[in-house]
């Protein structure tokens, strides 16, 4: 991707995260409570919504620094790191959101969110094995 792709692809991310952020802090438990879930399951659904929050917005910066990076000196691992990032945000946030803000069964997306978390360990280490490649300064 380009540097102008990946800057917008963080900025987006970004923005949707504070969107998604600020729906999750003000109106997700009033409409989970409305809707008649038990309060334990409230709660469980309220926390999987705070882990994808913060796991966007943490990729999100992550993003913007790789499309830096990227400027200076693109590799393949790089791109990997970014399909990877970019992959396992929207599988495992996406996951996370899904069971959080709708989902009448929630176990249906069991496997989507950890294919996800899966997908980023593996964006990381791709950012690793680009930094193997780095000559020593």
């Amino acid at each position: 991707m380009s540097l102008r792709t990946i800057l917008l692809l963080a900025a987006l991310v970004g923005a949707s995260g504070v969107i998604l952020g600020a729906y999750h802090a003000h109106g997700l438990e009033n409409r989970l409570l409305g809707s008649g879930l038990a309060e334990e399951e409230v709660q469980r659904r309220v926390d999987s919504g705070d882990v994808g929050v913060r796991y966007q917005m943490v990729h999100a910066v992550a993003l913007l620094v790789l499309g830096l990076l990227a400027e200076r000196r693109r590799t393949a691992w790089l791109i990997a790191t970014e399909f990877g990032f970019l992959v396992g945000m929207l599988l495992f946030c996406g996951g996370l959101y899904m069971i959080a803000f709708n989902a009448p069964d929630p176990l249906q997306y069991w496997a989507i969110v950890p294919a996800g978390g899966l997908t980023l360990i593996l964006g990381w280490l791709f950012l690793g094995l680009h930094a193997l490649r780095m000559p020593a300064a």
